[in-house]
């Protein structure tokens, strides 16, 4: 438990009585549309984006090896001590959080009251700034260089998804292409611990162009909504999910969807996850039929602004045509 952050440790001796705050049925059949990246099929691909916003991608090169290296390393790195941790991250590119996602800052979530605690501690890694990141603690250097490696195989797969995508939606893909800038991938690593109570992460979209996730093998725990319907995603060996993030809803004009997604903790086992977000570049501006021209800067800054007044993202809403403010 010292690997715990001291609020985990202390909330999980806590008796609570968890209830769903989307209690909306439970599919235990897993139905997700699968994409085979080196027979790129667009019909298909066009499909699972505009119907789920989610795929299981298979045949997506990137050794098996190198995912199970970065699932064995990335538990050493949480085994850690909370305190070394904490002080690894200390003056460096790459953030340290917990009870909360990343986007907003542990402490400023936390003094809001333990109600709000997310199950799950991680870290925010730029992979633009990895080689700033270097530490004489082995597995901490060990999961750097894997993720040197690992970012050059996502960021090959998020264009090649990318740009079928463009095709399909009949995008000019030269005036497109700062919408997904390489420069601004990061990874998040994510540990959810043993519990019953509460949730690892509650109901959300991801505000990303893509979001490419590897999953722990064994641990089921992500829900997607699909038509009223919570679905486990559950977690297949040498397959990567995919899931649309805000910023290609937007891109698509609301032709594609910003899949709603939890995820669900065990009592019994931890569960460990990498997922790799892609944006737009800094400075571009998303034109679209339905929203209003807004850059992701813009949107970002928005969002904090929203959680911190309201405790909650709203998200696209804020841009919509119709959004008075």
């Amino acid at each position: 438990m010292d690997s715990y952050p001291p609020i985990l440790r202390h909330q999980n001796n806590q008796p609570q009585t968890i209830t769903d705050p989307n209690p909306n049925p439970i599919q235990d059949s897993d139905p997700v549309p699968t994409i085979d990246l080196k027979h790129l099929n667009h019909k298909n691909l066009d499909e699972a984006c505009k119907e789920w916003g989610l795929f299981r991608l298979v045949n997506h090169g990137v050794p098996i090896t190198l995912m199970e290296q970065l699932q064995d390393v990335t538990k050493q790195v949480f085994s850690l001590s909370f305190e070394t941790k904490q002080e690894a991250c200390n003056e460096s590119p790459i953030s340290y959080f917990w009870g909360t996602p990343a986007l907003t800052p542990s402490g400023e979530a936390l003094s809001k009251g333990t109600q709000n605690i997310n199950w799950v501690e991680g870290f925010d890694v730029p992979l633009c700034k990895l080689d700033q990141f270097q530490h004489q603690v082995a597995s901490l250097e060990t999961i750097r260089l894997l993720l040197v490696d690992y970012a050059t195989h996502l960021s090959r797969i998020a264009t090649t998804l990318f740009e079928a995508m463009a095709k399909n939606l009949d995008l000019n893909l030269k005036d497109t292409k700062s919408y997904l800038a390489e420069n601004t991938g990061i990874v998040r690593v994510y540990r959810y611990p043993r519990t019953d109570a509460g949730w690892g992460m509650e109901v959300h979209t991801d505000s990303s162009v893509l979001s490419i996730l590897n999953q722990d093998d064994h641990v089921s725990g992500l829900q997607v909504l699909k038509d009223d319907q919570w679905l486990t995603v559950k977690p297949v060996s040498n397959t990567l999910v995919v899931n649309l993030g805000d910023m290609m809803q937007a891109i698509s004009s609301d032709t594609y969807k910003s899949v709603s997604h939890r995820v669900k903790v065990e009592k019994d086992i931890e569960r460990i996850s990498i997922c790799y977000f892609v944006f737009p570049g800094e400075d571009a501006v998303i034109e679209s039929s339905k929203y209003k021209p807004f850059t992701y800067n813009d949107f970002r800054a928005q969002v904090q602004q929203d959680i911190k007044d309201l405790g909650h993202k709203v998200g696209l809403a804020r841009f919509h045509l119709n959004q008075d403010s």
